[in-house]
This record gives structure tokens, C-alpha cells and sequence, in this order.
């Protein structure tokens, strides 16, 4: 059996056991605590930890009834329900032994011991501690999880009439299975829409899986949402799972559906109307059982009228419209965030939770926020970091000009493509070329900045 380390307290008042037990466990990799009084068991066990107690059973009260050792198996287990207790005694029976197991100890070693089984018994104790200590941590993890699960929206904050309306909407179509479009600037929080419908739908039990289709070359579309077969081309040495079957039963969020080339629109469009796709490489139709929602920070009407989307595509696709505002249209909401942020990474990294000065939530109000929520949150996260004061003032969120609007910061060719590129070449200049920080000051993925550089040849 393989040994796991661990610290063992040996409480006895037999000095010859105490030396005969630390001698054997020499021979594995555990630390012993030992004492002669069960009196320093509490003061042991708050300052020490502890995997398992090799506890005596009698002491100064008599020599063979046990009475001490259940006293003081039960003190141990108040002060630590998930200890580990293994009662040692010269004067055993198998009744003693049965109503030490049901008072909450793990076994039960009469002396003198065999070296060899006591071994055997401390190693199984060791595993049980750790196996309880892990499903205890698991627990309390699945309790903080169940917890945030249960609040009505995460981190969609707003009290604004523009997120009451989202709010509404979610409620109504959640319980559908309708194919939900989300629309929105970067930043805006469309995944946690997404994510507040699946929670609420009847698929909220089963998996949800994104998909950046953005980052998705068109030569791997197919093999990546559909998955492909062994050999159906040259890499593909094993079976593949796509993404639909993936999602089987669940909740399947296409990302930046806007960037699919028309092509790529139509492969997705056939599998959206038979309900079924085909591996890549094989003839077998598999049924499809998803809950679709897409997303995308595109004018997607527009992209009818300029031919850049199929329009059967988009109307399979947004049986519900919902329209996430930009952060500067939700201006009351912009302190419930900040407060909520700052809460949020006070916490994560240990900081004090200082307040912000007046000035500071009128200077949050005022600015621009290109990047939306997603500039806020990670503006906060600095803030809380680097900030030593008992305040936060204006200057401790770094924000830009707050009219970044101004005629100064505009190409005098307002047609979008242009203004798109001289952005990005302002945000690449101010970053000296560091591709993370301009993605993330442009309110982007690095994927996303990456392709729009390609597209105007930066």
C-alpha cells in the first residue's frame, strides 16, 4: 500500500508506548506529536494539523474502563468533526470496540499491537483524513458556488431601465428553447446574458460550451463544430467530438457569429434547419439537441444589406433579439459596479475595502468607457491592487480622456473601416506594440485584434 505523509498525535501516559509507537512510524513518512496528557489535546489541535490521533483510552481515573477515552474522543470531535481517531487500549472487547466505532472513532488497537496491521490501520486513517478533508473542501466549494448561482445575475448590475429590459426579456425567453441573438459592443457582458438564460432554462443542468468563432480558421470549421472521424483527413489519427455534440442536451454560445463567412453561414445553416449533423469523413447523421444562443458585437442587419450575411441565416438565429447596452448609455449603474468591483477584488487579493471620494464616482460617471464593463472591472482590479491611500481618488483609475469623441481623436474620413484602423493604430502606438494591452484597452480579445490587424494590414 502506498503511504501518504501525515502528522500523527500519540497521546498516552506510558512513556515505554509513546517510545515504542515513534519508533515504528520511523519507518514511514509521518511527523508524531505525542503527549502524555489528553488535557493538551484542544491546545494541539488548534495550533497543529493534525491527520490522525492514536488516542489512549485510560488515565488517572481508573485503568480499565475507557471512560476517559470516550470523553475524550468526544471533546476531539467537537472541536474537529472530520478528525480521525483511532482508540488504543490493553482492556478491550468487542462491546467497548463497537461503541468506540459508533461514538466516532475510526478503529479500534488493543495492546500490544502487531507492528505490521497498526501500520496498516494508521495508513487507511491518513487516506480517510485527506478523503474527508477533500470532499469537506469540495463541499464548502460547491456551497460558495450554489451561493453565487442563486444570485439573480452575477455581475449584470444595473437598476437602469436598459438592464431592467434585458432583465425581463432573459426572464421571458429562458424557459424556451427559442435561438436567442445577443447583441453588443465588446465589454457589454453577453456571455453572462447567455449564461443567466441557460441557468434558467431546463437545460441548466447539462453543460454550457462557448465557442469563439471568431477564432475558428475556415479550413477547421467543420471538424471543430462537428467533429470528424479517424482518417478523414491527414491529422486526424482518433475520433473527434465537435462542439454541437459536445453540447449535447445543453447550451451551445456561438461567439462572434458576425466574423462566419457566408460559407461558413450555410454549412451552419443546414445543420440548424435538419436539426442533425455529419462528422467530417462519415455518412452517420447525428441528432442535435442543443439550446442555441449566439452573440456578436456586429450590425447584423446591415450585414444583410451589405451581403456579408445570409439573411434565412440570421433569421435561424435570432428568434430573440436582445440588445446589451453600452456602459455609457446606463450611466446610474456605473457606481453600483464600481462598488461591487471593488468589493469583488478587496477580497481576491486581501486588500482593505477602502470607499471612493465623491469626486471619484462623479469622474467614473463622466468617462467614456469604450471598453464597457469589462474596462470598469479591470480598471477596479488595478485600482485595488496598486492603491495605498484610505480613498480612491480619479487619478487611481488611469482613465483616459473622458471625451474620447473629440474631434482631435477622429480620422477626418468618418467611413468605419478607416476609423476602425486608425484606432487600432492609436491603441498599438500607445501600447508600444504590446498586442494584450491594446486588446484590452480596445475592450477586444487578443484573437480579435490580431484578425482586425490582418484586415488592415498592420
Amino acid at each position: 500500500m502506498t503511504q501518504s505523509s501525515g502528522t500523527i498525535l500519540l497521546v498516552d501516559d506510558d512513556e515505554d508506548v509513546i517510545t515504542a509507537a515513534k519508533l515504528l512510524l520511523k519507518q514511514v513518512p509521518y511527523a508524531v506529536h505525542s503527549e502524555r496528557s489528553p488535557a493538551a489535546i484542544p491546545e494541539v489541535l488548534r495550533s497543529e494539523q493534525i491527520d490522525v490521533i492514536l488516542l489512549d483510552m485510560n488515565y488517572t481515573r481508573d485503568a480499565t474502563s475507557g471512560s476517559e477515552g470516550f470523553h475524550w474522543l468526544q471533546k476531539i470531535l467537537e472541536i474537529d468533526p472530520l478528525a480521525v481517531v483511532i482508540l488504543i487500549t490493553a482492556f478491550g472487547d468487542l462491546e467497548t470496540a463497537i461503541r468506540a466505532i459508533k461514538v466516532g472513532a475510526v478503529d479500534f488497537v488493543l495492546k500490544p499491537w502487531q507492528n505490521e496491521k497498526l501500520l496498516a490501520t494508521i495508513s487507511s486513517a491518513v487516506q480517510l483524513r485527506h478523503s474527508r478533508l477533500k470532499a469537506s473542501h469540495l463541499e464548502a466549494s460547491q456551497r460558495h458556488l450554489s451561493e453565487a448561482l442563486d444570485q439573480p445575475y452575477h455581475e449584470m448590475i444595473g437598476t437602469s431601465e436598459a438592464m431592467q429590459q434585458v432583465f425581463r426579456t432573459i426572464e421571458k425567453v429562458a424557459e424556451t428553447d427559442a435561438n436567442i441573438l445577443i447583441l453588443g459592443e465588446n465589454g457589454t457582458g453577453k456571455e453572462l446574458v447567455a449564461r443567466a438564460i441557460h441557468r434558467r432554462s431546463a437545460r441548466a443542468r447539462e453543460v454550457f460550451i462557448t465557442v469563439d468563432m471568431g477564432a475558428i480558421p475556415e479550413s477547421l470549421f467543420e471538424g471543430e463544430l462537428f467533429g470528424h472521424v479517424k482518417g478523414a483527413f491527414t491529422d486526424a489519427t482518433s475520433d473527434q467530438t465537435g462542439k454541437f455534440e459536445a453540447a449535447a442536451g445543453g447550451t451551445l454560445l456561438l461567439d462572434e457569429i458576425g466574423n462566419l463567412s457566408l460559407a461558413m453561414q450555410t454549412k451552419l445553416l443546414r445543420v440548424l434547419e435538419m436539426r442533425q449533423l455529419t462528422r467530417v469523413g462519415s455518412n452517420k447523421p447525428i441528432p442535435l439537441d442543443i439550446r442555441l444562443i449566439c452573440a456578436t458585437n456586429r450590425q447584423v442587419h446591415e450585414g444583410i444589406r451589405n451581403n456579408t450575411i445570409r439573411q434565412d441565416f440570421l433569421y435561424r438565429i435570432n428568434t430573440v433579439e436582445i440588445h446589451v447596452p453600452p456602459l455609457r448609455e446606463r450611466g446610474e449603474d456605473i457606481s453600483l459596479l464600481a462598488d461591487f468591483f471593488i468589493e469583488r477584488y478587496s477580497r481576491k487579493y486581501n486588500k482593505p475595502e477602502r470607499r471612493l471620494e465623491p469626486e471619484t464616482y462623479r469622474s467614473l460617471g463622466e468617462y467614456h468607457w469604450p471598453g464597457n464593463v469589462r474596462e470598469l472591472k479591470h480598471a477596479v482590479e488595478r485600482a485595488v491592487i496598486l492603491h495605498e491611500a484610505s480613498s480612491y481618488c480619479p487619478t487611481d483609475f488611469a482613465l483616459a480622456n473622458p471625451d474620447p469623441q473629440s474631434e482631435q481623436d477622429m480620422p477626418g474620413d468618418l467611413h468605419l473601416a478607416v476609423a476602425e484602423k486608425a484606432l487600432l493604430r492609436k491603441a498599438l502606438k500607445l501600447h508600444q506594440g504590446n498586442i494584450s494591452k491594446a486588446a484590452e484597452a480596445l475592450g477586444i480579445t487578443r484573437t480579435s485584434l490580431y484578425r482586425r490587424m490582418e484586415k488592415h494590414g498592420l
